[in-house]
This record gives structure tokens, sequence and C-alpha cells, in this order.
């Protein structure tokens, strides 16, 4: 079976990081970030199912089943590089370029920090970013236009692979002098006459919401769908409207008070975040890194607000 086998990068990652016993000094060699060699090792761990290194200090010493695995390890990559020469074969694991898709708050919050990081291990690849709402940059991946996804899980079975990266919890979102925000919380009645900015129509969260709701027997009144997050808060702020948004995407508004976050009460409404990719195809280094950034950059997202829950909708 094609799961069962190891990846070479990252017993290459392995063997450098016992060789040199710092994660520093086999990045470098390497070209990555130390973020992305950590990543590689924890994800070799998490292959072979148990620990292979123990640092002391800012020593990293292999474990008694490590130290089987590096041994092993250097007769895999030396048979392997054999092969290349033999074979006169030139092949990298790196690519020039990589065409991500993502939705426009994956955009805006998430992917800044993880291209900086990037640029470090990967100064020559060009990277190309497509925002569309997940139903398209899906489209868009098995159409081949681009090369990974990253959106919220699809609602249907699509042909390709996902793998998770967080889940968010949806809230109200008011401005600050709203009924709902000053008595923290609101009624099924109070919900179905107000008025609702919600996000583009085509987009998944937009039916994550109406089927929420619809299960409840609440039918929104939603004078806006807009595709812009930051006209959809400065609305909401003024007080044209009420939304329902991620923690994460209003963290600074939250903090200045301009926006308040209600609960919707009864079961939590969540979404599942992810990078998609095409079906059995085998992923590039740089894929397999970039991956690896946006997992470390997901755990860095702002933690969820602590917030009085209350019934406000029925289950």
């Amino acid at each position: 079976m094609i799961s069962d086998l190891l990846d070479a990068r990252r017993l290459q990652a392995f063997v450098y990081l016992i060789d040199t016993q710092s994660f520093t000094t086999a990045a470098k060699r390497l070209g990555l970030t130390q973020s992305a060699v950590s990543h590689s090792i924890k994800v070799l761990e998490e292959d072979i199912g148990c620990p292979l290194i123990q640092r002391l200090g800012k020593t990293a010493r292999p474990t008694e089943e490590g130290q089987k695995l590096y041994e092993m390890s250097q007769k895999i990559l030396m048979d392997m590089s054999n092969i290349r020469q033999q074979l006169g074969s030139q092949a990298t694991w790196t690519q020039n370029q990589l065409r991500i898709g993502a939705t426009t708050s994956v955009c805006q919050y998430l992917l800044p920090s993880v291209i900086r990081e990037f640029k470090e291990s990967f100064p020559d690849c060009r990277i190309f970013v497509y925002p569309a709402d997940s139903p398209q940059v899906t489209d868009s991946l098995q159409r081949n236009e681009i090369d990974i996804a990253i959106a919220l899980k699809p609602m249907t079975n699509a042909p390709c692979d996902f793998r998770p990266l967080f889940e968010d919890q949806l809230y109200f979102m008011t401005g600050a002098m709203h009924p709902w925000a000053t008595q923290g919380k609101a009624t099924p009645a109070d919900i179905s006459k107000e008025n609702f900015i919600l996000y583009s129509q085509q987009s998944n969260t937009y039916r994550i919401i109406e089927d929420y709701f619809n299960q409840r027997s609440i039918q929104l009144h939603s004078s806006y769908q807009l595709g812009s997050l930051e006209v959809i808060k400065e609305l909401v702020k003024v007080g044209v409207g009420v939304s329902v948004g991620s923690h994460w995407i209003a963290e600074k508004e939250r903090k200045e008070g301009s926006i308040r976050l209600v609960t919707m009460g009864g079961s939590p409404l969540i979404r599942s975040w992810g990078i998609l990719s095409r079906t059995n195809r085998r992923l590039s280094l740089v894929e397999e890194t970039f991956m690896g950034l946006c997992q470390l950059a997901s755990e860095n997202l702002p933690d969820p607000p602590e917030i009085k829950k209350y019934e406000a909708v029925s289950n």
C-alpha cells in the first residue's frame, strides 16, 4: 500500500538532524526553516508510531528506536542516491512555482505569515494565490488550475484529499451598542426580525448558516450578501445589521470594542477548515512544506473568546 511507505524527504531531514544534533543546523543544510524540519520529524514519528528523538537543551539525540531508524535510513538514502546516479536522473524534490487557491479570510489572516516563512526556504519558488470561495477553489483544484487549496471541508463528496487544519465556531457579530451585545442574548423571535449581513450566497459558509437555522425553523432576513469581510464588518460597526462570523476574522475589532460576539445558543455552529489536494497525487517537497507551515500558522490563530452561553436558538 502506498500509504504504508515512509517519505524519503522526511528520512533525509531525520538523518541530517541526528548528524548535526541541531534543528537549526539541519534546517540550514536542507535549505528549510527550523519549523519545517520540526514538522517533518513530528510527521515521521506519527507515521512510525514512536518517539525518534529526545531533546536535551538545544541538542537533539536519537531514542533507541531513532538510532535504529537512523542506521537503516542511511542505507536507504545511499541506495536511492546510487539509483539516481546510475539512471542519470536529475529529478529534484522541488518545483519552481506553487499555485494556491484560498478563501478570502485565509488569504487575509493566515497566508501572509505562511508565505513569509515559506520564502525563507524556497526564495526562488514563485507563488500564485487565487482567492475564491470554497466551492470555486475546489472546482479549480479538480480542473488542475491550482496545486493545493485551503478552504472549508467540501459539503459533498469531492474527488480530492482533505487534510484537516482547524475548526472554528460561528457567532453573531453585532455593533457595540446593539441590544444583543448589551443583553448578551437573542431570542428566536429577535433573530427572525433582525436584518442580517451575510457573506456571499455562493459560499459554503452561507449554506452552513442557512442549514443551521432552517433546521431550527428560523427564517433569516438578509438584505445584503457581500463578498468582502471588511465591508461586512464596517456595516456591522455602524449598526446596519448583524452578521455571522468566527472570532479570528474580527479579533482586532473585538479587542477594540467596535464589534461584539454573541453566541447562538443551543448547539454551536462549527466549521472544518483544511488543505485539499487531488486524490492519489504524490506531493512535492514544496507542497508538503507549505502544508506544514499552514498547520503551524493555524495553531497560532487567536483562541476563541470566553462568552457566556445561553439558549438563543431552540434545538
